[in-house]
């Protein structure tokens, strides 16, 4: 808002018995906001290392390949879906800027569409358009924009066990009925639109296959989109084995930052590569035997987890909605919902050639800069790869069910909108402690690993991950993962794991890292057990910052890209329409 500011002189001339009003001065101070042009917006972009994604397809069946098609096809739905979630002007402004055709106006847009919106997610979500907010709201388009949390939470008190867990649900947005109180709406009705088209090119994609779980997985996601349930089709999901390996719904709470509530709807639509799958599933296999020996309370340890957990190594076809925003995910581990987890366990699926190329393309760059020489040989795909996978299955480890007082509840309801950070910092360093783990297990004799091991891999392990480390920082503390990550970084330093040499390059004490880890971990893991917010929130408020000699580092990273703008190659060339990254 341009402030006004106006001088006003009141004079009193008692003689007259009259109020006269002199105005003396009227000043109209404008502060112009300024917006990145044209170069600027390319030099923006330009952080987001543009990386065709071609996808052999040729192994498929018939029917899949056709199947495939549908499925791009419906998960572009899943973009304009995103975008009504992420604002209430988002999709207007969308359609603006697609009509101008002047050089700022195309670069306008090709920004627009790697964030999904107006904000440059990693400047902290800054406004680089204007007429828009400043900053995204933290409720997204989840909530009424002019709703407090504390107008909420009395609410809430108000409802009935059961309105008050569709309040708190992620398949539900907050509005204002014509009497301006708060109403509960679900999504089936709000995006009902969207959620139709979907559904009829998901049914159509299901009758295509000849495979009967990825058949039965559309078939109930479609439904869903109408009954609002979803459980049924997230247990189809844990259930799927197909060589299309596709993610399709809502997920993810980062997006609500009011309370981390309100999931937003993804889709990821992959190619799973059966060879690295079963290399992989040695780790899923010692999950319990991992979470028996977790550096925490015993009493807080899982005595019974889940299912199995299933590992699927997948290439990406295409991305969408949440899944294809800013910073590109790399990996995920869902559902979300406690009731799938607690009778199926979780999936983590691990997107390799995205990860492959922000590896070649973001992190081998990075360790020039922050690394001494002779550390940069220690530079590991395998395990940074490995370490992704890590973090992906110990989200489905430590707490998950809590009583707090007697009753029941669970650390994203306890812990709020400090959540998704903390969670991110635990898999992050539950990560470490597991192969670590199995490290030395292997080292002993006591497990045959066909993972790394012995001195040389923890070295390149610790080394990946200190590299990897500001990877995640450049994303900005408007990111989960990346105020995880500070929390992370802040505590090895101050436990000298990490060290900062006087070249501004950065080193791991391996006879301190170790212990940084198992100590860090126990924190993390008895904060969700016990659903410390007061506890959580102070130690975010002390360790959720970046260090002068951290942001030095940034500062000579600024060459590098932050991260990968994905070109759909494949999926274009299947559906006969360029979509990505540009106009559409």
């Amino acid at each position: 808002m341009t402030p006004v500011a106006v001088r006003v002189i009141l004079l009193d001339e008692k003689p007259m018995r009259k109020l006269i009003l002199f105005v003396m001065a009227v000043s109209i101070t404008c502060v112009a906001q300024t917006f990145p042009d044209a170069p600027e917006l390319k030099h923006m972009g330009g952080r987001f290392a543009s990386t065709p994604l071609q996808v052999d397809t040729s192994a498929l069946s018939a029917g899949d390949k056709q199947a495939l098609v549908k499925l791009v096809l419906a998960a572009r739905i899943v973009n304009t879906l995103f975008m009504e979630q992420l604002w209430s002007g988002d999709l207007a402004l969308y359609r603006k800027l697609q009509q101008d055709k002047s050089p700022l106006g195309q670069a306008r847009l090709h920004y627009f569409w790697i964030n999904k919106g107006p904000w440059s997610e990693i400047d902290e979500y800054k406004a680089f358009l204007p007429g828009v907010p400043e900053k995204k709201l933290a409720g997204a388009n989840f909530y009424p924009g002019d709703m407090s949390k504390e107008e909420f939470e009395g609410w809430v008190k108000t409802l009935s066990t059961r309105e008050k867990e569709q309040a708190e649900g992620f398949f539900t947005v907050i509005r204002r009925g014509a009497d301006k109180k708060l109403t509960i709406i679900p999504y089936s009705r709000e995006y009902r639109t969207f959620l139709d088209q979907a559904a009829k090119l998901l049914l159509e994609a299901a009758a295509l296959t000849g495979n009967p779980s990825l058949n039965k997985f559309l078939t109930t996601r479609a439904d869903a989109f109408s009954s609002n349930d979803y459980f049924e089709s997230d247990m189809a999901w844990m259930d799927l084995d197909a060589p299309l390996d596709v993610t399709f719904g809502p997920y993810e709470t980062y997006n609500d930052e009011l309370f981390g509530y309100k999931a937003a709807f993804e889709a990821y639509i992959n190619l799973r590569d059966d060879k690295e799958s079963a290399h992989l599933a040695f780790l899923g296999q010692h999950l319990q035997e991992i979470e028996n020996n977790l550096p925490e309370d015993p009493r807080y340890r899982v005595t019974k987890l889940g299912a199995a957990a299933p590992i699927r190594v997948v290439n990406e076809v295409f991305g969408a909605g949440d899944g294809n925003h800013g910073v590109q995910t790399a990996a995920y581990n869902l559902p979300n919902d406690d009731k799938v987890v607690q009778q199926k366990g979780a999936k983590r699926v691990m997107l390799k050639n995205i990860q492959e190329a922000k590896f070649r393309s973001i992190l081998q760059p990075i360790s020039r800069v922050v690394l001494q020489p002779a550390a940069q040989n220690d530079l590991s795909f395998e395990l940074f790869f490995t370490h992704i996978v890590a973090h992906e299955l110990t989200h489905g480890l430590g707490p998950h069910q809590i009583k707090i007082n007697g009753r029941d509840s669970n650390p994203r309801l306890e812990l709020k909108e400090l959540y998704s950070a903390v969670e991110e910092a635990k898999a992050d360093v539950t990560g470490l402690f597991a192969l670590q783990y199995l490290m030395t297990q292997a080292d002993k004799g006591a497990t045959q690993s066909p993972l790394p091991h012995g001195p040389e891999a923890e070295r390149q392990l610790y080394t990946t991950y200190l590299a990897s480390s500001f990877r995640t920082l450049r994303f900005g503390l408007q990111d989960a993962h990346a105020k995880g990550m500070a929390v992370q970084f802040n505590y090895f330093l101050d436990k000298g794991a990490f060290i900062a040499n006087s070249d501004g390059t950065f080193s791991v004490d391996l006879n301190k890292m170790k212990d940084a880890v198992a100590s860090l971990d126990h924190d993390l893991l008895t904060r969700e057990a016990t659903g410390d917010y007061a506890g959580t929130k102070k130690l975010m408020s002390t360790m959720m910052v970046v260090r002068p000699e951290v942001q030095n580092a940034l500062e000579r990273l600024k060459s590098v890209p932050t991260d990968i703008e994905p070109v759909f190659v494949t999926a274009d060339a299947l559906t006969g329409e360029k979509i990505s990254g540009r106009s559409k």
